[in-house]
C-alpha cells in the first residue's frame, strides 16, 4: 500500500505559490526605485510570473505523469531556488525579469503536482475534506505573504524577499528528499500514460480550445483572479502614494484575508441552503462590481479596502463555483484538461494584469473586469438555459 504525503506538508506545499505571489507585492516600489524604471515597468514584473506559470502548470503536470510526482516535486523547487537566488544578484531590471520569470516556472510545480498527488492518495469524502484543508491553506497564504513582504522590504528591499524565498524553497526541498513519498499508481510507472502522449494531448487541446464553454470558464477564472491581483499590482504604490509604507500596505492583507474567508463561508453556507451555480456566480459578480464602484470612488483615502472586502468575498464565492463546474465533460482525462485549463487562464491572467500595470489605476481595472465578468456569466447562463 503506497505511503500518503503528510498533509501538513501538502499545506505548505500547495500555499508556497501564493506566498511567493504575495510577499513580492510590497517590494515592487523599491524595484522601481533600486533599478531607477517606472512604476509600469516595476509593475510587469508580475504579469510576467503569470505568463511564466501558466507554462509551469502545463509542463510540470505532464512531467509529473512522465517522471513521477516525487521526482517532479524536486526538481521544480530546485529550479525556483535557483532562480530566487538568481534574482537577489540581478545586475538589471531586466535580468531580474528573467529570473523572476523562471522563479514562477518552477514554483508551478507546488500547485500543479501537490493537487496530482492528493488526487493520488484520495478520493470521494476524504478528498472533500483534505481540498478543504487546502483553502484554509490557501485563504491565510496572503496574510504570511503581504505582511512578511512588508517587512522584509522596509528592512533590506527586493534582496531581502528573494533571500527569503530561495531559503524557504531549500528547506522545502530538504524537507520533501526527506519525507515526500511517491504517489503515482504503480500501472503508471515506466510507462507513458495515453493521456499525457503528444498525440492524446493535442487532441485534448485542440477539442478544449473549441468549447466556447472551456472559454468562457477560463475568462471568468482569469477576470476575478484579476480583481485579486490587481490590488498586489498596485496597492503599494496606492499607499505609497496616500503617504503610507510597506509594512502597513503588508498588514492590508488580513483586510483581504478575513473578505476571501467570509465569501468562502457565505458560498458554503449558500450551498447547503440550496442555491444554484447559476445564482452563486450571479452574486460573485454583483459583489464584485459593487465593490469595484466604491474602490474607485473611494481610492484617494485608505478608505477604499472597505469596499476591497466586497471584491475579494466575491472572489471568494466565484472562484470555487467556476472550476468545480468547469471540466464536468472532461472527467475522463482530467489532469490534462486541467493542465489546458490552467494554461488558458493563466496567460489571461497575465495579460490582463499587464493591461492593468499599463493603465495604473486600480477601481478603473476593478469595474472593467466585474462588467466583463457579469456579461460572462448572462451569457454561460443563458446557454445553459438553451441547452
Amino acid at each position: 500500500m503506497k505511503t500518503k504525503p503528510a498533509l501538513g506538508l501538502m499545506v505548505v506545499l500547495i500555499m508556497f505559490p501564493q506566498i511567493v505571489e504575495t510577499i513580492y507585492s510590497p517590494v515592487l516600489p523599491h524595484i522601481a526605485n533600486r533599478f531607477d524604471v517606472s512604476v509600469k515597468a516595476a509593475s510587469q514584473t508580475l504579469s510576467v510570473y503569470f505568463l511564466a506559470f501558466a507554462f509551469g502548470v502545463i509542463v510540470w503536470g505532464v512531467v509529473a505523469d512522465l517522471l513521477g510526482r516525487r521526482k517532479t516535486m524536486l526538481l521544480g523547487l530546485s529550479v525556483y531556488a535557483f532562480s530566487a537566488a538568481s534574482a537577489v544578484v540581478a545586475p538589471s531590471f531586466e535580468l531580474l525579469m528573467v529570473a523572476r520569470g523562471l522563479s514562477a516556472f518552477g514554483v508551478a510545480v507546488g500547485s500543479v503536482v501537490t493537487q496530482t498527488m492528493l488526487r493520488d492518495s484520495y478520493d470521494g469524502p476524504g478528498l472533500s475534506k483534505v481540498y478543504s484543508y487546502m483553502g484554509m491553506g490557501i485563504s491565510l497564504s496572503p496574510v504570511i505573504g503581504m505582511m512578511s513582504g512588508g517587512f522584509l522590504a522596509e528592512w533590506g528591499g527586493h534582496s531581502y524577499v528573494f533571500v527569503t524565498l530561495s531559503g524557504l524553497a531549500l528547506v522545502l526541498l530538504v524537507i520533501s528528499v526527506a519525507t515526500l513519498p511517491e504517489t503515482m499508481p504503480e500501472t503508471m510507472h515506466g510507462t507513458a500514460p495515453e493521456s499525457t502522449a503528444p498525440s492524446a494531448l493535442g487532441n485534448l487541446f485542440r477539442q478544449m480550445i473549441r468549447d466556447n464553454d472551456i472559454w468562457r470558464s477560463a475568462l471568468l477564472v482569469a477576470l476575478f483572479n484579476v480583481l485579486l491581483f490587481s490590488y498586489y499590482l498596485q496597492g503599494p504604490f496606492l499607499f505609497e502614494q496616500l503617504g503610507y509604507d510597506s509594512i502597513t500596505f503588508g498588514r492590508s492583507g488580513i483586510v483581504l484575508a478575513i473578505g476571501t474567508f467570509a465569501g468562502s463561508l457565505l458560498n458554503k453556507r449558500l450551498i447547503q441552503q440550496g442555491f444554484t451555480h447559476q445564482r452563486l456566480m450571479c452574486m460573485a459578480t454583483l459583489l464584485g462590481l459593487v465593490g469595484a464602484i466604491g474602490v474607485l470612488l473611494l481610492q484617494g483615502s485608505l478608505w477604499f479596502l472597505l469596499p476591497m472586502i466586497f471584491v475579494v468575498m466575491g472572489f471568494g464565492i466565484g472562484i470555487p463555483n467556476v472550476l468545480s463546474q468547469a471540466l464536468v465533460h472532461y472527467r475522463s482525462q482530467a489532469g490534462s484538461a486541467g493542465a489546458v485549463l490552467g494554461l488558458l487562464y493563466y496567460l489571461m491572467i497575465g495579460a490582463g494584469l499587464a493591461a492593468a500595470g499599463t493603465v495604473q489605476n486600480l477601481g478603473g481595472v476593478l469595474v472593467a473586469c466585474a462588467i466583463i465578468a457579469m456579461v460572462t456569466v448572462t451569457i454561460k447562463a443563458r446557454n445553459s438555459c438553451i441547452a
